[in-house]
């Protein structure tokens, strides 16, 4: 927090996010967007995740814990840059290409909303991310002001712990100076939010077709509504 104000009305309680899916649109509801920006004809990309899954076998085998969160997203690195008769190996190339210089288009304003209301409130602030700068890429935060909400960033690009290890849900709750059972977490991966359970936060599972309904229910876990 930037001011002594703030600080003062600081609650022992933290709404702890993840990034992808949560605080950003995911790459499926942005398919148009991303197929002007790469150049590709309308309805070129196809996979849909958790809004077609029975069209999208890979994001099934996912769901299953047969590949990683990683996994999936490099191999659909390596197709769209193979659409465009290129080798992408680095899955924030994906990103940076798709979604262009405007990072604040792909932002959920749900989102924006609650982050502002929890802050408002004195509620503490983090993102636990499995991928935020190896996905987005390094340079990503400095162009996204919201990130300068949160009073801790929690990446397991440096820290190599993946949810739903405890010892990740464990960190960002000590690195905010609060007791793990009084952290919200909202995640859009279900062994994500079992994991963050497991570990003694309260947890909330974010519906990406449903973000407001999900928000609300984060901040009534808070006691906000």
């Amino acid at each position: 927090m930037n001011s002594e104000k703030q600080q003062d009305t600081m609650t022992s309680k933290a709404l702890v996010l993840d990034f992808g899916g949560v605080i950003s649109r995911t790459l499926f509801e942005t398919h148009r967007l991303s197929e002007r920006a790469l150049g590709l004809p309308p309805g070129t990309l196809q996979w849909l995740g958790p809004f077609g899954p029975d069209t999208d076998p890979l994001w099934c085998d996912m769901q299953a814990d047969r590949i990683t969160e990683r996994e999936y997203w490099l191999h659909r690195t390596r197709e769209v840059g193979s659409l465009l008769g290129e080798q992408w190996d680095r899955m924030e190339t994906l990103v940076k290409r798709a979604r262009g210089a405007d990072v604040e288009a792909v932002i959920r304003p749900e989102a924006v909303q609650a982050i502002a209301q929890a802050r408002a409130q004195g509620v503490r602030l983090g993102v636990l991310s499995n991928e935020l700068d190896l996905f987005y890429g390094a340079d990503f935060r400095n162009r996204l002001p919201l990130l300068d909400q949160f009073e801790v960033i929690v990446d397991a690009t440096y820290t190599g712990v993946l949810k739903p290890a405890p010892e990740a849900y464990e960190q960002v709750a000590r690195e905010l100076g609060v007791a793990v059972s009084d952290c919200v977490f909202v995640d859009d991966q279900a062994r994500n939010v079992a994991g963050a359970q497991r570990a003694g936060m309260q947890a909330v599972a974010f519906d990406v077709q449903a973000p407001a309904r999900s928000f609300a229910e984060a901040l009534q876990a808070l006691g906000m509504q």
